[in-house]
Parts: C-alpha cells; sequence; structure tokens
C-alpha cells in the first residue's frame, strides 16, 4: 500500500534527521562532515516537531512505525542531549561570582568581520562597556588604524596583528600584559596571541587568543588544522601554572566532538553552561545560529556576568564578559583531570597534523 505523501515526507526527514545525527561521529576531518557538528539546536526542533505530528497525524498499523518512532524519538533524546548543558535547566559549569568578590575581569570579545565598513559601531560599543581586555578578530590595517586612534589613549598594553586574510587581531588592555608573543601554531597566516597579565590585585593570569580556521570548503576543506590548535590550547592551558583564559573565534560549536576534547584536557570551564547558548553568530540569520565564539576559563574564575552585546553590522555579535579571580574558591568547580585515553586523541591529532605537513 502507498504511503499518503504527507507520511512519506515525514518518513523522509526522519531518516535524514537519523543520518545527521549519525554523521558526525565518523572519524574524517572532511569539511562535509564536520558541518554536521553545528546544527543539533536546529535538529532537535524539527525532529520534536516530526514526532508530535507523527502522533498527532497518523496511526501505527505496523511493527515498522514503531521502530520508526523508536529511532525518531532517541534521535530527539540525543540531540537535545548535545544542547541540553547549555540550556538554564542544566547545573553551571562555571559558578557565580561570591560577594566578596576581590578582583575582577572585563572582557570584550568579538570578530568585526574584516569587510565591515560600519567600524564607528564597534568603537561606540568599546567606548560604552570599557572593557579591561579587548579582543577583535578579522582585522585588516584600516581596522586597525580606527581602533588604535579611537582608544589607544584608554589601552596601553596592546598587541596587534592586522592581516588581510580574515584572521588578524587585535588585543588591547587595561591590565600590564607579561611576555606577550605572536605564534603560528598550525599556519605561516593564522596568529594567535600568549600573554601573561597582571590583575589588579597583583595576581598573574594566562591568556590564549585564537581565531583557528573553519571546516569550510572557500576556507579549508579540512578541519585537521582548527582541531590541532586547539588541542595545542588544551594541552598549553593543561600544564599551566597559571589561572587561564581562552578566548576567541573557535569556529566550532562547544559541544561538538573537538570542542569536547579541547575542554576535558584543557580542564577548563565553559561559562555557557547552565546559562544559555548565547549563539553569537550568525548575526545576520537568525535560524541559523551557533555559538562559535568561546570563553574558556580555568576553576580560579568564576562569572559576574556574560551578555551578547548588540549588532555591530557583523556576522558575529560581541560578547562581554565579567570574571572573578577567586583561587581559593577552586575546588569547589574543579573538572576532573583528562583520561589517558583522552591525552592521547589529542596527542594523535597533533602527530597527525604535523605528518600531513613534513
Amino acid at each position: 500500500m502507498k504511503l499518503p505523501s504527507g507520511k512519506s515526507f515525514l518518513t523522509g526527514f526522519g531518516i535524514l534527521a537519523i543520518l545527521l545525527t549519525i554523521i558526525p561521529y565518523f572519524s574524517t576531518d572532511y569539511w562535509w562532515i564536520r558541518m554536521f557538528d553545528f546544527p543539533h539546536l536546529q535538529l532537535s526542533f524539527l525532529t520534536l516537531v516530526a514526532i508530535l505530528v507523527y502522533f498527532i497525524k497518523f496511526n501505527f498499523i505496523s511493527w515498522k512505525d514503531y521502530l520508526f518512532i523508536t529511532l525518531l524519538i532517541s534521535c530527539f533524546i540525543f540531540q537535545f542531549g548535545k544542547i541540553y548543558p547549555y540550556t538554564a535547566f542544566a547545573d553551571y559549569e562555571v559558578l557565580p561570582a561570591s560577594k566578596n568578590k576581590k578582583d575582577s575581569l572585563t572582557l570584550y570579545t568579538a570578530n568585526v568581520l574584516q569587510k565591515n565598513k560600519k567600524r564607528q559601531t564597534v568603537i561606540e560599543q568599546l567606548k560604552k562597556y570599557e572593557p579591561d581586555i579587548i579582543l577583535l578578530t578579522e582585522v585588516n590595517h584600516p581596522w586597525l588604524n580606527i581602533v588604535s586612534q579611537a582608544i589607544s589613549n584608554n589601552y596601553p598594553y596592546k598587541v596587534e596583528v592586522p592581516k588581510d586574510n580574515t584572521y588578524g587581531m587585535l588585543l588591547y588592555s587595561k591590565i600590564e600584559l607579561i611576555d606577550p608573543k605572536i605564534k603560528y601554531l598550525v599556519s605561516d597566516s593564522i596568529p594567535s596571541i600568549h600573554t601573561k597579565a597582571i590583575m589588579n590585585q597583583g595576581d598573574t593570569i594566562q591568556i590564549h587568543a585564537i581565531h583557528p580556521t573553519p571546516p569550510m570548503p572557500q576556507e579549508n576543506p579540512l578541519s585537521t588544522d582548527r582541531d590541532t590548535e586547539m588541542m595545542m590550547i588544551a594541552k598549553m592551558a593543561l600544564d599551566s601554572n597559571y589561572p587561564v583564559l581562552v578566548i576567541g573565534d573557535f569556529n566550532d560549536v562547544a559541544w561538538s566532538i573537538t570542542s569536547k576534547l579541547f575542554q576535558n584536557v584543557s580542564r577548563l570551564g565553559d561559562i555557557r553552561k547552565g546559562r544559555g547558548l548565547y549563539n553569537t553568530y550568525d548575526a545576520n540569520n537568525f535560524l541559523l545560529r551557533w555559538p562559535l565564539d568561546h570563553i574558556f576559563i580555568s576553576n580560579d574564575f568564576r562569572l559576574q556576568s556574560v551578555k551578547r552585546c548588540e549588532d555591530i553590522n557583523s556576522d558575529h555579535f560581541p560578547l562581554y564578559t565579567n570574571l572573578t579571580l577567586e583561587p581559593q574558591n577552586k575546588q569547589e568547580q574543579e573538572l576532573p583531570a583528562p583520561t589517558d585515553e583522552e591525552l592521547k586523541r589529542a596527542e594523535d591529532q597533533i602527530k597527525a597534523f604535523h605528518k600531513k605537513n613534513k
């Protein structure tokens, strides 16, 4: 018997949802596989709608119907399970700042979009929020000239790496930066910034600012470079003797296999968990938005507040974050040490990259 057209469509969508749930677990770095790490929020919603419609509109007449709906419900549970930690229903991973906080640090991070001509909008936000530390990515020399002229008097410490390839970075700081370095970990055209900083109360912290390439055909057909840079940073964070901040446009969602491994190896907390997605990309598309800009922190820090800022005419929204340094309470939110298997996976990723680039 021929299925009704509506049921045929729903069955086809269900099969597609099942495939999209499975595909990211293929062990390959090709962009057309890795891109399916992203849309778990959208897939969760669409799969839930499909389940409800199936129950409301159609009768269960054979074992195939029961098998199909079971698979569809399993997909929904799996998909929603990916994003659940980033909802208000989940527990905090980074605890709220204590009432007797002593040392705070405010951050403004934004991918400004290199071709964005409305640069004054960014300047106005920087003056509005007056953060202690500013990280801007996708900056070229015209961006450098405008930003530097507008705010350099208030930010005595800076690391400027303008580039025309959309991977330029600017780091400005009101607090003292110690021994800042620009490194090219995976490519001579993709910089990252690494520096220590002295908090207002005299404590030293370590900052890593990154912007790895996305796995996209027009950028990089493989995710190898991005994944390798993240694993290198994770190992640096794990080995650091100081409280650690890793900030920037990761070109990856927090729930992907790579980001989860990064977090497990680095032992850094995600400020989003228990608070919300704070989707920063795509600012131009309400339906297709993901959290690509991240702030991962060691357990020495706590969160006072985080805000997704107003539109700056970029394809990313900025984030404004207020942290407190509370090392005396760090045991209360200590994450487990990475397992031997996780460390091996990170090391294997780095080895595979070096082997490919010999």
